[in-house]
């Protein structure tokens, strides 16, 4: 069956939304979603620990997961039931609250040979629930629907080929009846797509690529938009194929291993792609659309509605995958339904939601050097020739790019406070030397093409992360405190006026929302790249965290790698992590002392 066909299985306004979701969502008491909700927020309304007891919180139970790799993502918590994830086997667990007694465990029989697909660890970044089922991802590309009751399997589906790198790293998402999901493997050669499953069976709804034709893209080139010259404009016919050099695109990226979020009352689904493939920009000449791009496409159909293309020409891995918060604010003065966007080149972007119009672009880390600006006009950042890898060609090594390949911020998300209005972005502050060479593809091997170092940014603080707090309506930085390693943990924002984040050492650290004073912290058993979550369990609110070092800041550490520019030049930079901390695998839980 054509990939494009499969748009016409679902016909608009046929689709209900999952109503036990709905229920679980609509409590503050669960945590029902990756994101605590549907917009990418990741706000607790929970009002128990505030910056005024915060000091009291004490470890009320862990558990192991018993795997070293890097977890990422959170437990799901709903109606009295935690649902635990883990890296590679991806393992899942059903855990009663009131005893921490495993109910149910999951894990699935995959083959080891999908671990040297993977680039940056063997993370899987969280399930999802809806219709009485919890959705796992595989590695192996296998997307599963497990009855959440008893953790029989329901239904699973294939989503890619793991012998040509296409593996999954990503948390599924349940809009509606759909369940969303994307593809890893920019870094070999994998032409990324979004795709979307019928809740009920899994069968395929419909699947839309980053690249190539109109109609495999399921873009309209009359309907859907972009932003060119100063206004919303209709993007026209071959819109990606005329940025490829020949059939480049094949063998593209834009891969889709992010987060996603959803507008129920626009019936949008917004994402991130990522980086063109090769690294070596010398062999794919021209802009490269759609990769590194945000997209809004309506949920039933798979449809564009506009893309918006952020980093044309990616000439550094700047990855555009990082999440899309949803949030309603005022910007530049007017009331706005707002998305919001830290990519990874530096660039905090403000869009409207509702048309793709470019709003704002401004540096949220002040070293960002590879661009002076984002032209408004045309959406282009404005590239610094010394800067630019493929000016300066393969073989030469560009050196002092600021941000590093994994950008300003990479995977972890940042949160949404509706009460201040403001952003708060976990961040790196990390500068690279990249030089590209010519790199042949074979299928199912790595396609890179690019030899990378890795160092904290110069004239600066030291260190190699900031925690950042940003007026997406302005594009200010409001307040910023700076850590020793990348913050690679998900934020998490409450009613309590507390804001939550992990470090790279391992601690959990409570800071106060006005200006980052820190108000305690617990140094969990590894390195911390999972995101924060809170819930609450018979009157009692509990935050909780994963630890265990990984993703590609601690790749050298998981994977047991030495050279400098190993794990794509991480495990030089990061090298000082291990005096901090160890592997292990395991999720620690906190509340107010009695």
């Amino acid at each position: 069956m054509a990939m494009a066909a499969f748009a016409l299985v679902a016909a608009p306004g046929m689709s209900h939304a999952a109503a036990d979701l709905d229920k679980a969502l609509a409590n503050p008491e669960n945590w029902a979603a990756q994101a605590g909700d549907e917009y990418n927020q990741r706000y607790s309304k929970l009002t128990q620990i505030t910056d005024k007891n915060v000091n009291k919180l004490q470890v009320a139970w862990t558990f192991s997961t018993g795997v070293l790799r890097g977890h990422e993502g959170s437990p799901l918590v709903i109606d009295g039931t935690m649902y635990l994830h883990s890296p590679f086997p991806n393992k899942v667990f059903a855990v009663d609250l009131d005893t921490q007694k495993i109910l149910w465990k999951y894990e699935p029989k995959q083959d080891p040979a999908v671990i040297p697909q993977m680039c940056c660890d063997t993370v899987n970044r969280g399930l999802a629930f809806g219709d009485g089922k919890i959705l796992l991802q595989q590695a192996d590309s296998n997307l599963i629907a497990l009855d959440a009751k008893s953790g029989k399997l329901v239904w699973s589906v294939k989503n890619g080929d793991p012998k040509l790198g296409a593996v999954n790293t990503n948390a599924p998402h349940v809009f509606k009846d759909k369940v969303i999901t994307g593809i890893s493997g920019g870094e070999w050669g994998v032409r990324g797509f979004l795709a979307a499953y019928n809740l009920k069976d899994g069968t395929p709804a419909w699947k839309g690529y980053s690249v190539g034709p109109d109609a495999e893209m399921l873009i309209d080139p009359a309907k859907t938009t972009t932003w060119a010259d100063g206004k919303v404009t209709p993007v026209g016919k071959d819109s990606s194929l005329k940025t490829w050099k020949g059939d480049q695109w094949k063998i593209g990226g834009g891969t889709t291993w992010g987060w996603f979020s959803f507008d129920r009352a626009l019936n949008q689904v917004f994402y991130g792609t990522g980086n063109p493939s090769t690294w070596n920009p010398s062999q794919r000449p021209g802009d490269n659309k759609w990769t590194m791009s945000i997209w809004s496409r309506d949920v039933d159909s798979g449809k564009v509605k506009w893309v918006y293309q952020m980093t044309p020409f990616d000439e550094w891995d700047f990855d555009g995958i990082n999440e899309m918060i949803l949030a309603d604010i005022p910007v530049k003065g007017k009331p706005t339904k707002a998305l919001v966007h830290f990519d990874r080149n530096g660039f905090g972007y403000t869009l409207d939601r509702t048309n793709g119009a470019l709003l704002v672009a401004e540096k949220y880390d002040p070293v960002v050097n590879w661009a002076t600006h984002v032209d408004m006009k045309s959406g282009r950042p404005q590239v610094v020739s010394k800067y630019s890898t493929a000016q300066n060609g393969p073989d030469v090594n560009t050196k002092g790019v600021c941000p590093a390949a994994l950008g300003s911020k990479d995977q972890q998300p940042a949160a949404f406070n509706p009460k201040t209005g403001l952003f708060y972005i976990p961040t790196n502050h990390v500068c690279m030397d990249y030089e590209p060479f010519a790199v042949d593809y074979t299928a199912g091997q790595p396609y890179v093409g690019a030899t990378l170092s890795m160092f904290p940014a110069p004239n600066s603080h030291g260190g190699m992360g900031n925690f950042t707090v940003w007026d997406a309506g302005a594009g200010k930085i409001v307040w910023s405190k700076p850590e020793k390693f990348s913050v690679w943990s998900g934020a998490l924002t409450t009613a309590g006026d507390v804001l939550f984040y992990g470090t790279l050492e391992g601690y959990l650290k409570a800071v106060s929302l006005k200006d980052g004073k820190e108000l305690w912290k617990f140094k969990t058993p590894s390195g911390i790249i999972g995101n924060v979550f809170s819930y609450q369990h018979k009157g009692k609110q509990y935050v909780g965290v994963f630890s265990g070092i990984g993703g590609w800041a601690g790749i050298g550490m998981a994977a047991g790698l030495e050279k400098d520019t190993d794990g794509l030049g991480a495990v030089g930079g990061y090298r000082e992590l291990n005096q901090y901390t160890e592997l292990g695998g395991s999720l620690t839980v906190f509340a107010l002392g009695n």
